[in-house]
């Protein structure tokens, strides 16, 4: 039995074709942002929020590696009967205090994103990017308390309606997370 040369030179190239592809694979994972740990992914807090209700809204973290979000619901705050809002026509900010080392600061989440909603309708509002502040490993967020009641100059939570109700909602968390976010 005889190995002809065609077969010779396809095992020569195998090893040379999986070890190119090993290479770039190994590459690409390097290269690639990988999610990172938040914990824990959900937490609650209390808002007041003037005419659009108080009570407890759950806050959903994630962090993908490159951008950090929170995702804010509620079935106790509501938009008001009468009232209505586009899919992306709410612009939400939400101002949380941060531990980093020891020194506090704040950090904030923004976005205009958010399903269309009809009065009576529980709020279901982002997910809103970090857009002020930095975070690191280790770092930790939880709600700005503030007294009541909630004003254009005092807020934790702001919700600007755009289309088609207009309405400006400072709400201020009446309380701390039931557990802070350690990013």
């Amino acid at each position: 039995m005889s190995i002809s040369p065609s077969h010779t030179s396809n095992r020569k190239r195998l090893p040379l074709v999986l070890g190119a592809a090993c290479s770039v694979g190994a590459l690409l994972a390097l290269s690639s942002p990988t999610a990172s740990a938040v914990a824990p992914l959900s937490a609650t807090a209390n808002y007041d929020c003037g005419s659009w209700g108080s009570g407890v809204a759950k806050l959903t973290a994630a962090d993908s590696g490159t951008s950090k979000t929170i995702k804010i619901t509620s079935s106790d705050i509501k938009m008001p009967a009468g009232t209505s809002a586009d899919p992306n026509s709410i612009t939400t900010t939400l101002k949380l205090t941060k531990v980093s080392g020891g020194v506090t600061s704040q950090v904030q989440f923004s976005a205009k994103a958010n399903p269309g909603m009809t009065g009576g309708n529980p709020i279901t509002l982002g997910p809103l990017k970090l857009t002020s502040g930095t975070l690191a490993a280790g770092d930790s967020t939880n709600s700005v308390v503030l007294a009541t009641p909630p004003s254009t100059t005092n807020w934790s939570l702001q919700i600007v309606a755009s289309s088609p109700t207009s309405a400006t909602v400072p709400c201020v968390a009446t309380g701390t997370q039931s557990a802070p976010f350690v990013w």
